[in-house]
């Protein structure tokens, strides 16, 4: 008897980038990012934007920059789009292709559990050294940093301090 051949996908991004809509690859299989964010996912986009910008411009981060979705090429066929991310040096390319300094996620039904277990992982073996995750419905912010091992650890406060020596305190109270 003979067994049938699986066939799973391994797109990279060179597919990825001939795509329409709003996709992520994860070991190479596609992932959809539709539909579209929530109001509230938006709200607390649009506010934690202008937190992360003003933190920014009041601290002595001269090379830090604050983006919103821009593709992060992990590796080929690990391509992610991070909510918000703070990025401490040049971009050359028309993707990331280096650790930001900084990523969140914010939580939306379709996206928690990527955020929680496949995106945690891919930033914690990328390098990233800050995660932040938001969790609209239970009101939570998570921030983990990256220990020596280059582990994960949770962080009780929303202070980060980036390669080039800036620090930047977060007053996220007002995110709800």
């Amino acid at each position: 008897m003979s067994r049938a051949l699986k066939l799973v996908p391994n797109y990279n991004y060179e597919d990825y980038r001939t795509w329409k809509g709003r996709w992520e690859v994860h070991d190479g299989l596609a992932i959809a990012m539709s539909p579209m964010a929530t109001p509230k996912h938006q709200r607390i986009a649009s506010f934690l934007s202008r937190v992360l910008g003003n933190a920014l411009e009041d601290s002595n981060c001269k090379e830090c920059l604050d983006y919103q979705p821009l593709d992060l090429v992990i590796k080929e066929n690990n391509i992610v789009q991070p909510d918000l991310l703070i990025v401490c040096k040049p971009i050359e390319k028309k993707y990331l292709d280096f650790p930001p300094a900084l990523v969140v996620e914010i939580h939306s039904p379709s996206t928690k559990l990527n955020d929680i277990n496949i995106k945690y992982n891919l930033y914690q073996d990328f390098g990233i050294k800050y995660y932040v995750m938001i969790d609209p419905d239970e009101h939570t912010v998570k921030c983990f940093e990256l220990d020596e091992d280059g582990i994960y650890q949770r962080k009780e406060k929303s202070n980060f301090t980036f390669d080039d020596g800036c620090t930047i305190d977060l007053d996220l109270s007002n995110i709800f």
